[in-house]
């Protein structure tokens, strides 16, 4: 018996007194990850040096409180809580000073996704029924769809997320499952690899010849684009008037419902993205592959193309590389990564000749070598499949 660990979101139906918790303890998480980003800034300034998420949250107990009483809200809500938001902000420092990511920015009370962590305290904790979930400090909430969590699993932690005007739970199990011991030797008897070219003009065309459209490009999503077009516009008017009455933007309940109003398509947009990468993985990996490659993309550098950048992020590469990983590694799949600068494109997967003077308004690659005419992203595909220099993920 193996212990593995698994993680769903679902939707929650808590009440005003639980919402009102949700939005208190939200407040205090996003308090303490910009106080702690603050100190640090002065400490370094004083003393040259950074303070840790542990010496932090000693100095807010201890110290901070007692001197700033009217502070004390901050022990309200749960102290797990509070000690996550601390870690968390503790994590992006480390990720700044490894040079993975950019200094820790502010978060603001507007951003859309606010989110606040539950631990489990003791053997009570998070006891489930078909229809609701007891989460510590909130007690039972009720589930928006009955029966969705799996029975006889082991729940460690839990998260809700607030969403526009909807809260959900995502919630980490803890499922012990069997190992076969020939479950790889089986899927080697089973069908070949493919290789998987993602892109702009196609979100992903693969090398036995399936062909995933691109979903921003229906009439569905275009149109909720440009009704959110119309509503930002709306959006900027009511702001622009607000600052005429020299208001104070959440005192302007206009202001708020359309701000709301916004988050709402947002959250229709990514629903839709997000159903359709679920549906193409799944097709994906639903028939017995050997292996599945695919290129390593720096989406990050993609996006520095101006004319680009939105076509590149409403594709949402990263998130299906996540999700193909992890359905992979369930489904016993060798998931191979291609380096960046692999020339998946420019080589002829017909005889190999490589193609130095190919430009991306070429969609058609000629070889000057064999005369193969074929489609650039589907030669791609090939190449991805055929490719020897890999890394192998699962």
């Amino acid at each position: 018996m193996m212990k593995n660990y698994k993680g769903i979101k679902i939707e929650i139906k808590p009440t005003a007194e639980q919402i009102e918790k949700i939005n208190r303890t939200i407040g205090t998480g996003r308090f303490l990850y910009n106080f702690y980003i603050a100190y640090n800034k002065e400490i370094y300034e004083k003393e040259k040096r950074f303070v840790t998420g542990f010496e932090f949250s000693k100095y807010i107990n201890n110290i901070f409180i007692k001197e700033n009483p009217d502070k004390s809200w901050i022990k309200d809500v749960s102290s797990k809580s509070n000690k996550q938001a601390i870690m968390n902000s503790e994590k992006a420092f480390k990720r700044f000073f490894n040079k993975i990511s950019s200094f820790p920015k502010f978060k603001k009370k507007s951003h859309n996704n606010q989110k606040c962590y539950f631990f489990k305290n003791n053997k009570t904790d998070f006891e489930f029924y078909r229809h609701k979930i007891k989460i510590p400090t909130l007690k039972f909430v009720r589930l928006k769809e009955y029966g969705y969590i799996p029975k006889n699993t082991n729940i460690k932690s839990a998260t809700i997320s607030k969403e526009g005007d909807r809260y959900f739970l995502s919630l980490i199990l803890e499922i012990k499952k069997e190992i076969e011991k020939n479950s790889i030797q089986k899927n080697l008897q089973t069908k070949e690899g493919i290789g998987i070219d993602l892109g702009i003009k196609d979100f992903a065309i693969c090398s036995d010849g399936q062909v995933f459209k691109n979903i921003n490009k229906t009439f569905k999503v275009r149109k909720i684009e440009k009704k959110l077009k119309r509503e930002q516009r709306k959006k900027s008017r009511k702001y622009l008037s607000c600052k005429k009455m020299e208001k104070n933007l959440y005192e302007c309940k206009n202001f708020q419902k359309q701000k709301l109003v916004i988050a709402k398509l947002f959250f229709k947009l990514n629903c839709i993205r997000n159903d359709y990468i679920n549906k193409v993985v799944n097709i994906l990996t639903k028939t017995k592959l050997k292996c599945i490659t695919i290129e390593d993309l720096k989406v990050s550098n993609m996006i520095k193309n101006r004319h680009l950048s939105k076509a590149i992020s409403q594709q949402k590469f990263y998130e299906f590389r996540t999700k193909l990983l992890n359905k992979c590694k369930e489904k016993n799949i060798e998931l191979r990564i291609v380096s960046t600068f692999y020339p998946s494109s420019k080589l002829c997967s017909n005889c190999g000749h490589k193609k130095q003077d190919l430009k991306l308004k070429d969609r058609i690659y000629k070889c000057c070598d064999c005369g193969l005419e074929i489609d650039r992203d589907y030669n791609a595909s090939l190449n991805l499949r055929n490719s020897t220099q890999y890394t192998i993920l699962t």
